[in-house]
């Protein structure tokens, strides 16, 4: 390594390890290794009653506020540097503002191409600082965009820094071959080791048999140069040519793509991908393409050589996923002790609610796995893996399916209706394979169990703090010249092409005449997993219902902590609490990290469907907690554009 590339690895380390910026948030997860953990004690369980609104930013990139645009999600987790937070829309503009007043610093507009866009999302930012470069662009800012390009600014001025690509400017749409309208985009912040951003992608599922690949890539920070690619096929693979692609395109069609946040090691000099299913969630006989497999590194986390891009190891959670079980959570990163030992670790939580304990460096389980036998597929054309993965330490967090006496409703004639759609579906546990002219029960849900808010580290009693989900999906296959229900604004999920299969799918959250869940409440949970015993620590309902079940306004609702699936992740501090938006209650809470006891509440203008962060004002020297409320539009909590800061009131 060259001196100058020495000295900015260690100044990205030290911008990103807690242990040299205990008072600040430099990256989305908190630190590289995404434990979202912060030893700041300030604000703690005896002067939570003085925690109160400091300031709040409005951004105006709300669907219901702009005419013309996407419908929006404000899912950003804003970064620290230099008492100034760095954040995204998502209609892929990026702003700076004041970290203790909130006050406008600058706004870029990506000004992307909407094309077919179904909802604008992005979840942060990233920085890096050249040490060796002063003035314009010493720290940039990058931002990856609705329409497949990555954005490099000046941290100081918002303006593109000329010398990255082309004015500022990589389109990461080269290479890929065939693209629709805006089928693949930026939604997640790229993440930075030494001297080299990566980035994935996300493809939107179940369109095609052929999307765009999820190739993951490594630009250089400084020239926007390609430094690396790794295309997600197993070795061996036919190149692109060899199975018919056009001579421009240089990766694999159909891979599996990485959409969620990214993990780094610098001192390995490794990242983590968090891949997806390939393709189709829910059909898979296509994926084998001349002796090869396209779902090789599908629903696995990945350790990449970040300064090379080759492959390290892999560890797959679902074998053959045809249940949309991609890797949505952030890999976590950190040390653990197994007999005896410090071992370096990574924490994969899933959506089916299993949480896999690696070797950081090998990929090998810390604990023992078991692959057991699940239900097989009777549809002559598909196929599925005779068995899948359990954790055995911690157990499963999430029940693995639900029977005909699980059913739940308000009234008799709602809990009777229930009971008749489950016992009516192909029903066998969570691997249920899809049924072909019948619905097919899959517990959890596409949503989870986790999704991508993650898990947070609480190292003082050595839990794993996370949210869980618990909505039942109802999914059917139906042969392509039988489907003519095209209700996309169904309460359900609507109808999926499947473009080259000979199956559309038809998605549905299964719900009640009356519009509530077939499954008792909680639907949704905040828990706490022991690192000691992995036994859950504590468990509490997450969330009300307020303003979200359709014709039951006349309820009391807000008074029954029912619980309500998430979206969003949460945060643990140093004085033991938990703060957490991610309800669809437009709420941020907070909670004894020890016991889960709900301590604090306050009412946002907004769904906080996003993970907080908090910091130290280099100035006021007062510690702040800050989120981002406007609403998820995929999830229909309120919309809105506000970045909200809590401080402690003098």
């Amino acid at each position: 390594m060259n001196s100058s590339l020495f000295l900015t690895a260690a100044f990205f380390y030290a911008l990103t390890t807690h242990a040299a910026d205990p008072q600040g948030w430099p990256v989305t997860g908190g630190d590289p290794g995404g434990r979202k953990y912060s030893p700041l004690a300030d604000i703690n369980a005896g002067n939570l009653n003085r925690l109160e609104l400091a300031w709040e930013y409005h951004t105006g990139d709300s669907s219901d506020l702009r005419q013309g645009v996407p419908n929006t999600s404000f899912l950003a987790t804003p970064v620290l540097h230099d008492n100034t937070l760095y954040f995204c829309s998502g209609l892929s503009r990026a702003f700076a503002v004041d970290a203790e007043t909130g006050a406008e610093r600058w706004v870029y507009d990506s000004e992307p191409d909407w094309g077919n866009t179904g909802t604008g999302k992005c979840r942060g930012v990233a920085l890096w600082k050249d040490d060796n470069a002063t003035g314009a662009c010493a720290l940039r800012v990058f931002m990856g965009t609705l329409d497949g390009r990555l954005v490099a600014l000046d941290g100081a001025t918002g303006k593109p820094c000329a010398d990255f690509g082309e004015n500022g400017v990589v389109d990461l749409r080269h290479g890929l071959g065939k693209i629709i309208g805006n089928e693949m985009a930026i939604t997640s912040a790229p993440v930075v080791l030494g001297d080299i951003v990566i980035n994935g992608s996300m493809i939107r599922d179940n369109e095609r048999v052929d999307p765009p690949g999820g190739v993951i890539r490594g630009w250089d920070a400084r020239t926007g140069a390609l430094r690396w690619a790794f295309d997600p096929v197993p070795p061996g693979a036919p190149s692109p040519q060899a199975l018919g692609a056009p001579p421009g395109q240089l990766y694999h069609s159909g891979t599996p793509n990485a959409w969620s946040l990214l993990s780094t090691d610098p001192e390995r000099n490794l990242v983590f991908i968090p891949f997806s299913t390939p393709g189709l969630d829910f059909i898979g006989a296509h994926r084998l393409v001349h002796g090869f497999d396209l779902g090789y590194y599908g629903s696995s986390v990945v350790a990449l050589n970040g300064l090379t891009g080759e492959p390290v190891w892999r560890f797959q959670a679902v074998h053959h996923d045809l249940w949309d079980y991609d890797m949505a959570p952030q890999p976590l990163l950190m040390d653990i002790t197994v007999q005896g030992r410090s071992v370096p670790a990574l924490v994969q939580a899933t959506k089916m609610g299993h949480v896999f304990i690696l070797h950081r460096e090998t990929g090998e389980p810390l604990f023992p796995v078991e692959e057991r036998p699940v239900p097989q597929t009777d549809i002559l054309a598909e196929y599925t893996s005779p068995t899948q993965p359990f954790p055995t330490f911690p157990k499963p967090l999430h029940p693995y399916g639900l029977s005909p006496d699980d059913a739940w409703g308000v009234l008799y004639f709602d809990e009777l209706a229930c009971r008749r759609k489950i016992e009516a579906a192909a029903n066998d546990g969570m691997f249920t394979p899809p049924a072909l002219n019948r619905y097919s029960i899959q517990y959890p849900g596409v949503a989870g169990g986790q999704n991508w808010g993650g898990m947070a580290l609480d190292p003082a009693n050595n839990l794993l703090v996370m949210p869980q989900n618990y909505a039942v999906t109802h999914n059917m296959l139906l042969p392509r010249d039988a489907a003519t229900d095209w209700d996309d604004d169904a309460i359900g999920m609507g109808m999926s092409p499947n473009i080259g299969t000979p199956y559309v799918i038809r998605h549905e959250v299964l719900l009640s005449p009356l519009g509530m869940p077939c499954v008792a409440p909680p639907w949704g949970e905040l828990l706490a997993v022991s690192l000691d015993t992995g036994d859950i620590a504590w468990r509490v309902p997450f969330g009300t219902p307020k303003d979200m079940v359709p014709g039951l306004s006349w309820l009391p609702l807000e008074r029954f902590n029912l619980g309500f699936p998430s979206a969003g992740g949460p945060i643990v501090t140093g004085s033991g609490l938990v703060f957490i938006g991610a309800a669809m209650d437009s709420y941020l809470r907070a909670y004894d990290a020890r016991t889960g006891a709900e301590l604090w509440r306050h009412r946002l203008p907004a769904g906080a469907q996003a993970t907080p962060m908090t910091f130290r004002g280099e100035k006021t020297g007062k510690q702040f907690v800050v989120i981002a409320a406007g609403g998820h539009a995929y999830m229909r909590t309120q919309l809105g554009d506000s970045l909200v800061a809590f401080a402690l009131q003098d």
